[in-house]
This record gives structure tokens, C-alpha cells and sequence, in this order.
């Protein structure tokens, strides 16, 4: 309760002096005691980790308590560009922008400064900064790791019938890609 970011089995194990895999078999014995017991909060495996969080069926109450009415909702804009960052991650802002069709430096840096995203190295061929998604990320969408993200295929429109092999037909978001002359068409 007292730790910024969900407690690893093995840190836990080694304040405890004892193994990771008593550590692990206790969290999950005890997750699954309050579920049972049906307290008001539940422990939960996340981002690699283990955290205590409010149990959904209370969850209302415990948000008008702690928030009051200030809630600091992503704007449409934020959740696009977190998305190609989760998907697409270790990615550039031009690339997400590419994707997106619309600049996205201001959004960007809003979720670096919320602890979505950071960076994560540069471009070998460009220099352009790479990012990524956090741990905070996984621990707010209740991730245990980005597997769990949904597939996208289902909320993609379907696309005309091409052959297999073929990328006819299917648009490049790759703002290097460079278009074809009219003459290569022919």
C-alpha cells in the first residue's frame, strides 16, 4: 500500500527473506481470499508486479471520495496517439503523427508529463527519439504486460478482397515511404 509502482514477487521475496515462489503462491492465495471474502479491495497482478486496487463494485464511491469531482480525462487526441504508441511502440513522433494524419508534438509531451509514455532511445537511421509505453500505462489500463492488449483486427474496417501476398490496395502510413510517378503507374 505504501509503494509507487506494483511490488515485483522477487523484491517482496527478498525483504522477506524467503523465495520468489513463496512470495508468488502467498499473493495469489491471498488475492484469491478476498475475493471470496469479498472486501472492498482486491490484489491484483499488474505491470510486472503486485498492487492493491479498489474492487469495481466500490469503485464509484471510493472516486467521488477521492476525486470530488476532478477528474483529469484524456482527450480523444491522448487516447489516439497512446494507441499507436502501445502498438506501435518503440516509435517516433513522426511516425505517430503519420499515422495519426495531424502533428502530434502537444500530445506527446502531455503524456510524458502524465507517465504514459517516455522515451526509449533514438533512431539509429534518423536520430529521432523513440517512445514507449510505462509501467504506469499497463498499471492504469490493468495490464499485467502489453500481450494483453486487445487486437486490433476487429475494430479495423474490412478491406477489399486482395490476394494474400499482395499489399495492393492496403494504404502505407510510413511517412518515408515516398509516393509512386504517375509514369511507374503505366
Amino acid at each position: 500500500m505504501v509503494v509507487d509502482e506494483p511490488a515485483t514477487e522477487v523484491h517482496l521475496a527478498k525483504v522477506l527473506d524467503r523465495t520468489a515462489r513463496e512470495v508468488g503462491d502467498a499473493l495469489r492465495q491471498l488475492a484469491d481470499e478476498y475475493t471470496v471474502q469479498g472486501r472492498g479491495f482486491e490484489l491484483r497482478r499488474v505491470a510486472g508486479g503486485w498492487r492493491f486496487y479498489t474492487r469495481a463494485a466500490y469503485a464509484s464511491a471510493v472516486e467521488a471520495f477521492v476525486l470530488d469531482g476532478q477528474q483529469a480525462r484524456l482527450t480523444q487526441a491522448a487516447l489516439e496517439t497512446l494507441a499507436v504508441v502501445a502498438y506501435r511502440q518503440p516509435v517516433s513522433r513522426s511516425r505517430v503523427s503519420a499515422v495519426r494524419g495531424v502533428n502530434c508534438d502537444g500530445v506527446m509531451r502531455t503524456l510524458l508529463q502524465r507517465g504514459l509514455v517516455e522515451e526509449a532511445g533514438a533512431e539509429p537511421e534518423t536520430g529521432a527519439i523513440l517512445y514507449r509505453t510505462t509501467n504506469y500505462f499497463l498499471e492504469r489500463m490493468g495490464l499485467r504486460g502489453l500481450d494483453e492488449l486487445p487486437e486490433l483486427a476487429p475494430f479495423l474496417p474490412e478491406a477489399e478482397a486482395v490476394e494474400p501476398d499482395s499489399l495492393e490496395g492496403v494504404p502505407s502510413f510510413d511517412p518515408d515511404a515516398r509516393e509512386p510517378d504517375a509514369d511507374e503507374n503505366e
